[in-house]
């Protein structure tokens, strides 16, 4: 059994209240919530020990089912779909899930799951919509896979959710590294008082509760004012009932209370857990009473995990590309650090980049007895405790506190710009440092309602309502900074490495580092003669040919400009990244100019990566396959086409089918130029592979192959595609910027249109569902353009056009009728878009609108 969770003994008997809260066995309560009802078995399933005292009633039996076996309890067939459920779970703790049960000539959901070695069933009455609630969990989670940015997947998650479940309130709460908590996305009724930047003190939620959020993700309360119903035993002195995975486990009363101290009357939780740790809680209210059923609690719990996995890669990905960037700002500082003569003015100059590696909102530097400041910082004046502290530090080590007052109580000073601070050693003699500083948490709340709302006071006291809590937050962070984090520190001990690095050049005192680095640059010096000499000899080699018979002089140096441009492509590249590049972006070079001639063109195949020398040798190969189409094949006629295709083969080798059609007539040269044997020869010689060239009526096709040792595969990232009379990029939009009001009363679709509009440059300036919501946004911010869904519910939205067309808006209508059914003659003239919505017809029905614009009378 968990260690926090386990029973306190010392609690046995006596109320459970806010002193011991924090110890209450909330794992084993005693009763259950009495939306169903619950039977609890033996290990090995063969006879009943605990049931709930509505067990009788909800599962049609004469009496208590103690000791009876399970099969005769609720019949044999439901007990062998239950068991194997339980098999095909492999006994994992989480509940296994059965639906449309019958029980006794009843409809029942059920799950079971196996723990602390008993087996517990649970019953609930059957969902009725099975196939809608997985239709819309299936509609949220493809919504959530198309976000890239983790922000705005947690902004978006909460009215996906509110949409998915019904709840008038959905919240996405975050707990932070200290424990305490943070509302940090929302979705509400707009009657409802927003709690988006509320913060709430880790005892909100007791450690015995984390560990159920841990082990059992969903947590569901039917009515907050529910009576509870007690799970009897048939033998009460083998122990409590373990709950720790049951949905239908009664919650403290505690919690209840503070729930209807807010005036919630119902609520559900889906643990976020990243990691094998709590991040956070999907969080729903409803100010009624609301049982969520077992298709939309599993439903619920799908999601939930999906959202986890989704932010967490999300997470990661950003941590990457942060750590990507800091390691080019600290490679840039030491390029620019290490030219410098002084390093000082280097490092000062390069401060305000330093800044952006660490959350701060000041920064400063004490280097060679010079203070400097940047944003929200103390003055050294101000600074001279933290500095005096600083020198005493161990050195080469990172130093944080969130608290400085604590830390320095006579520095009023300091402390009163800054509550946290962050000392990184830059040097050891003399001591410099860096200094990144953090204004204290409360400073930077972002408060979401009303802070001067009261709520009821229970029998538990004030402390159960929300105002109270945000107040003992308030209490617990006073005078301390948001905590530094874990990334916090591990940048700010590679910014240490970093300029130790710096610094480690400009000393004076380490004259044999200076002897290595100019042996260091012979060497490079030596192979960039090693590299220019081959340069030099190729391009020799192709000024010494002699030209074809009948070849112009202008035709003999275009044909050399070609070839030595290509070359120095290959050789840019190369000197970028000395592997080679992509083969994909050297074609794409190579037949680019051709593309915007209306030729056509395809390019298929993955990103492979060539290293410096084969990317040379097929530069010169696609340059003159390029240039020979152009000249004499399949790009020198307009219905030629070309087609490029690659591959790596079993063995690793990089093959490619170079194919030019739509010729008639073809034939072959009758005899062979200097770009013929370059073509023929140059993969074989220098890189043993292969070259064969193909002349068809139709059209040339050839096939190269490059050895496995000179390619490899770079990733998934497709290669760039060249297509017929490609351009440098999509057409701005002819309604960009212009601000949309959506009148629809799907929140599916309503969301799904809204992203669509904000990638082709409109803005939503506001969503409504009814025709009073509708009239209000467009009395308080008048938009631009409005889609108007015909039905909305019981209503119409013809009361909105009459105002949009009053106040001189266009508008078009939408309906999932086509467009044959009857609107008012004096509506004839507005464009119709039909569901389901294609960007594109959108798009043009706006435009069109724009363009009949009446003018406001």
């Amino acid at each position: 059994m968990n260690d926090n969770t386990a029973f306190d003994p010392a609690l046995a008997g006596q109320p459970i209240d806010l002193t011991n809260c924090d110890r209450e066995p909330i794992h084993i309560p005693g009763s259950i919530q009495p939306h169903g009802c619950l039977l609890a078995c033996d290990n090995g399933t063969r006879r009943i020990l605990f049931c709930s005292e509505n067990a009788p009633a909800m599962l049609g039996l004469p009496g208590l089912p103690l000791d009876l076996p399970l099969p005769e309890a609720i019949g044999g067939e439901p007990a062998h779909a239950l068991l194997n459920a339980l098999a095909t779970s492999g006994n994992r703790p989480r509940p296994a899930v059965v639906f449309g049960l019958d029980v006794n000539g009843r409809a029942l959901d059920a799950t079971i799951h196996r723990h602390d070695s008993r087996t517990v069933i649970e019953f609930e009455p059957a969902a009725s919509r099975l196939g809608r609630q997985i239709s819309l969990s299936r509609t949220v989670v493809e919504r959530l896979r198309g976000i890239s940015d983790a922000d705005r997947l947690v902004q978006m998650a909460a009215p996906l959710i509110q949409a998915q479940l019904g709840y008038d309130r959905v919240m996405i709460y975050q707990l932070g590294e200290d424990g305490a908590g943070k509302v940090v996305a929302e979705a509400k009724l707009d009657c409802h008082e927003s709690f988006r930047g509320q913060y709430f003190p880790a005892s909100d939620i007791p450690r015995q509760a984390r560990a159920l959020y841990l082990q059992n993700p969903i947590r569901v309360i039917g009515d907050a004012s529910y009576a509870p119903v007690p799970v009897l035993s048939l033998e009460p002195q083998a122990g409590p009932l373990d709950l720790s995975y049951a949905h239908l486990r009664s919650v403290s009363p505690i919690h209840c209370e503070y729930l209807r101290n807010m005036g919630v009357a119902a609520s559900m939780s889906v643990s976020v857990i990243i990691d094998g740790a709590l991040w956070g809680l999907i969080a729903c209210h409803h100010y009624a009473p609301k049982v969520l059923n077992m298709a939309d609690r599993a439903a619920a719990e799908m999601v939930g995990e999906f959202f986890s996995m989704h932010l967490d890669a999300l997470h990661r990905r950003h941590a990457r590309d942060a750590e990507l960037a800091a390691r080019r700002a600290l490679d840039e500082l030491l390029a620019n650090a290490v030219r410098a003569e002084d390093a000082g003015p280097a490092l000062r100059d390069r401060l305000p980049h330093l800044a952006e590696l660490i959350p701060a909102d000041g920064v400063a530097m004490w280097f060679d007895g010079h203070w400097t400041a940047v944003g929200h910082a103390p003055s050294e004046t101000e600074a001279a405790p933290l500095l005096a502290l600083a020198l005493d530090l161990p050195e080469g080590q990172v130093f944080h506190t969130d608290n400085l007052m604590a830390l320095l109580p006579d520095a009023a000073a300091l402390w009163g710009l800054a509550a946290g601070a962050m000392v990184i050693p830059l040097s050891r003699r003399p001591r410099d440092f860096m200094f990144y500083f953090r204004k204290e948490a409360v400073q930077t709340l972002d408060w979401g309602g009303d802070p001067n709302k009261t709520y009821d006071t229970g029998r538990f006291g004030d402390r159960l309502t929300p105002r109270k809590s945000f107040a003992i937050w308030k209490e617990t962070v006073r005078d301390k900074c948001h905590p530094w984090s874990e990334a916090d520190c591990r940048f700010a001990e590679a910014l240490r490495i970093a300029v130790a690095e710096v610094l480690l050049f400009s000393s004076e005192m380490l004259a044999d580092e200076r002897s290595r680095a100019e042996v260091r640059q012979r060497v490079l010096n030596r192979e960039l003669n090693h590299r220019v000499k081959n340069i030099l000899a190729v391009i020799q080699s192709l000024v010494s040919r002699k030209p074809a018979e009948g070849e112009t002089l202008e035709g003999y140096a275009g044909s050399l400009r070609g070839r030595i441009q290509a070359l120095a492509y290959a050789h840019d590249q190369i000197v970028r990244d000395d592997e080679g590049g992509l083969l994909g972006d050297l074609l794409a070079a190579e037949l680019g100019p051709y593309a915007g001639e209306g030729r056509a063109i395809r390019l298929d195949g993955p990103a492979v990566a060539l290293d410096g020398r084969a990317f040379s040798v097929m530069a010169l190969i696609l340059h003159e396959m390029a240039t020979n189409a152009a000249k004499y094949g399949a790009l020198s006629r307009a219905s030629g086409h070309l087609s490029v295709s690659w591959h790596l083969d079993g063995d690793g080798n990089c093959r490619i089918d170079w194919t030019e059609g739509g010729m008639e007539g073809l034939t072959p040269p009758v005899r062979s130029g200097f770009g013929s044997a370059l073509v023929e020869q140059s993969l074989p010689f220098d890189l043993e592979g292969e070259s064969r060239i193909e002349f068809r009526p139709t059209g040339v096709a050839a096939r190269f192959m490059l050895p496995a040792r000179f390619v490899r595969h770079a990733g998934v990232q497709a290669a760039p595609r060249a297509g017929r009379a490609a351009s440098a990029g999509p057409a701005a939009a002819p309604l960009a910027g212009r601000r949309v009001l959506l009148v629809e009363d799907q929140t599916l679709i309503a969301l799904s249109l809204e992203a669509e509009l904000q990638d082709h440059g409109l803005e939503v300036s506001g969503r409504a569902a009814s025709v009073e919501a509708a009239l209000t946004v467009i009395d308080r911010d008048p938009p631009d353009l409005a889609v108007l869904d015909v039905n909305l519910a019981d209503e119409t939205s013809l009361p909105v056009a009459e105002r949009l067309r009053g106040r001189g808006i266009p508008f078009v209508f939408a309906t999932g009728y086509g467009s044959d059914f009857d609107l008012p003659d004096s509506f004839s003239d507005i464009p119709v878009a039909t569901k389901p919505y294609q960007i594109q017809d959108i798009l043009g029905k706006l435009a069109e609108a724009e363009e009949r614009a009446w003018p406001a009378p």
